[in-house]
């Protein structure tokens, strides 16, 4: 993509709270999150098959959705004009001598290289326009706190999630999602669910996500 079409995106509006443009504090966030991730894309085979807390997915599914947008992520905030092609996430998938770790963990590598350049103070060129690196390290950051425990919760593994990376995560998608943004068909953002009197943060920003904080495989999806 050069400059002259760079120039002509649209500019999505969203604004990341403040801690997303400190590099030390963004990467404190980032590096539990995914260093559970990578434990968790190991699967067993005999799991891929199993429901998810998204609506039509099953754990494979679930799994390249994870690996590809995250391979996604980290190209687009290192290379923030969209130079370089990417991959498309829609139509990406494992090949057979890739390991999920690996690719987990040299997103994570690339993440925080893209951090310490200053990724959050520019825009990023995602798919059809431009947003705030702050911002998109905030969806990113959301985006890996629900779906670590999608995964986790469909293999019946545990998933810790902080106050301090939740709280910031949620408060800027609840700024910037949309109800027009919710899918009917899987994906991230379900209806919003009702959270109950006393939940936690990160409970609350499951059932945003619309996912039931209870949920288990022997549930239908939701």
């Amino acid at each position: 993509m050069n400059d002259t079409q760079t120039g002509q995106l649209p500019v999505f509006p969203a604004t990341a709270p403040e801690v997303f443009s400190d590099p030390t504090a963004t990467k404190t966030l980032f590096e539990p999150v995914l260093s559970q991730l990578a434990r968790l894309v190991e699967v067993h085979d005999d799991q891929l098959a199993h429901p998810t807390p998204c609506q039509t997915w099953v754990v494979s599914d679930l799994r390249r959705h994870i690996l590809a947008w995250l391979q996604f992520f980290a190209a687009a905030l290192n290379d923030p004009a969209g130079a370089a092609k990417r991959l498309d996430p829609d139509s990406w998938d494992l090949g057979p001598h890739q390991l999920p770790t690996g690719i987990v963990r040299q997103a994570a590598a690339d993440i925080e290289s893209a951090i310490d350049a200053g990724a959050a103070g520019g825009l990023i060129v995602m798919s059809q326009a431009r947003m705030a690196g702050d911002a998109v390290l905030a969806m990113a950051l959301g985006e890996y706190l629900v779906h670590g425990w999608d995964l986790a919760v469909s293999t019946g593994r545990s998933w810790e999630a902080a106050d301090a990376a939740t709280e910031p995560a949620l408060a800027f998608l609840r700024s910037t999602i949309a109800p027009e943004y919710r899918e009917a068909d899987g994906g991230f953002f379900d209806e919003e669910v009702l959270a109950p009197p006393r939940a936690t943060a990160f409970e609350r920003l499951l059932c945003f996500a619309g996912r039931h904080p209870d949920w288990t495989p022997s549930d239908p999806a939701t």
